[in-house]
Parts: structure tokens; C-alpha cells; sequence
């Protein structure tokens, strides 16, 4: 059993930053995908970005590309997502989610991958 707590969000204006933070309890094993989720007022849950825990490979979905940066700290058993460049489009709450047979997984973007889910964190961006 894997419980994720996410931190770091808040309120911040277009073009600005802000780092979110996913700690997770529990043993993180070579086999996990951990994602990063984003839920908007009325819309799906969409799909940001995934880091395979054994090889640091990510892959982020196009409109965060160049913008956003998943990374991890395998001694902290956290995950993080660094957010440049905010626009009022990134509003949501963000989520972090964790795929223990992950590595089997060509692509884990979809909310049916990922077992274990965090609370959420809120970022709102102001225009």
C-alpha cells in the first residue's frame, strides 16, 4: 500500500512558477511509473506527466512540453513537478499517482494505469 501526499500548490500569476511536491510512504520500487494528474473546474482529469522510478525517463503530455518538468529524489520517495510559464489555462488541482506495474506500460497517460492517488493540491494562475 502506497499513500501520496501532495504540497507546494497555491496561487500564483500568469507567467510566473511554482514547484509542487509529492511525497510518497512507503518503499517506491524500481517498477513504479509515477504521474502527475490535472483536474479543472467542470473537465476530465487529464493526464501532465509520468517518470519511470528506475530509469528517470519522462514523458509529458504537448501543451506542458517545454513548460513543466517532472523529476524525482529516489532517497525522499518524492516526486516533483517544476511549473514555468503559468498561464490561467494551468488552473486545476493537480494530482500525483503512482503505478506499481508501471514499467510494463508503454505509455501510462490514462487515470486507468495508476492505482494509488493523492488528495490534490490546488494551483490557480491569475490572468
Amino acid at each position: 500500500q502506497v499513500q501520496l501526499v501532495e504540497s507546494g500548490g497555491g496561487l500564483v500569476q500568469t507567467g510566473g512558477s511554482l514547484r509542487i511536491s509529492c511525497a510518497a510512504s512507503g518503499r517506491i520500487g524500481n517498477s513504479y511509473v509515477m504521474g502527475w494528474f490535472r483536474q479543472a473546474p467542470g473537465k476530465e482529469r487529464e493526464f501532465v506527466s509520468f517518470i519511470r522510478w528506475n530509469t528517470g525517463s519522462t514523458y509529458s503530455t504537448d501543451s506542458v512540453k517545454g513548460r513543466f518538468t517532472i523529476s524525482r529524489d529516489s532517497a525522499k520517495n518524492t516526486v516533483y513537478l517544476q511549473m514555468d510559464s503559468l498561464t490561467p489555462e494551468d488552473t486545476a488541482v493537480y494530482y500525483c499517482a503512482a503505478a506499481p506495474q508501471g514499467y510494463i506500460m508503454a505509455l501510462p497517460t490514462t487515470t486507468t494505469s495508476y492505482d494509488y492517488w493523492g488528495q490534490g493540491t490546488q494551483v490557480t494562475v491569475s490572468s
